[in-house]
């Protein structure tokens, strides 16, 4: 998951209030040259569109994101999530995911936190919220302790920082919000969506 994400660079972190623009979303991340999103639980849409994407857009790696218990990690996972994504280290979602080998990105805000995923055999978690606890600062800080360690930041990036989040050795891939904007979804602009996807996609890959 490490490599896939890291030839995607920037994941949209996405907040859906009708699941039946799930799939105008995924085609226009695809066209901009971001085929990922982490659809978020914070609606009753979030499955509906995990489903629409995983089935009519197999391409996208679509996450659920904000899964904050058990019950929508498995709900997630049926719906076709490929993988679980939360803003702080729950255990139960952690071991929930490792027993059915499902791959999971917790979020940790301090080391203590990067410790016990190590425990749970993870090498990948998120930073969250990222500019809050220390941005490119905290994981410079946290390279060399945990060098087996990589991170996805997310929460405070954007198009003036991410390059140099991108830079470090330990990062993957970073979240962003600023891909998709909740009133450009709701009004299915998907074409000014895709132009979003497409400015971020090269500031992923160097091409700016």
């Amino acid at each position: 998951m490490i490599g896939t994400l890291k030839k995607i660079g920037i994941v949209p972190v996405v907040k859906i209030n009708r699941a039946e623009t799930a799939v105008g979303l995924a085609k226009a991340l695809c066209k901009g040259g971001l085929p990922a999103a982490e659809i978020t639980f914070r609606t009753d849409a979030a499955e509906e569109a995990i489903r629409l994407i995983a089935q009519e857009v197999p391409e996208v790696f679509v996450c659920a994101g904000t899964v904050l218990n058990v019950e929508n990690a498995e709900k997630a996972v049926k719906a076709g999530a490929k993988a679980i994504i939360s803003p702080g280290t729950n255990l139960e979602v952690v071991r929930w995911c490792v027993n059915h080998s499902v791959p999971v990105i917790p979020g940790c805000a301090t080391p203590t936190e990067v410790e016990a995923c190590m425990r749970e055999g993870l090498e990948l978690v998120k930073l969250f919220p990222a500019e809050v606890v220390g941005g490119v600062k905290m994981l410079k800080a946290l390279a060399g302790p945990y060098a087996s360690i990589t991170f996805m930041p997310t929460g405070g990036i954007n198009t003036k920082n991410v390059v140099e989040y991108l830079s470090l050795k330990n990062v993957a891939a970073c979240g962003g919000s600023w891909i998709v904007p909740e009133k450009l979804l709701d009004e299915e602009r998907y074409e000014e969506i895709e132009v979003l996807a497409r400015e971020a996609a090269a500031l992923a890959h160097g091409d700016f």
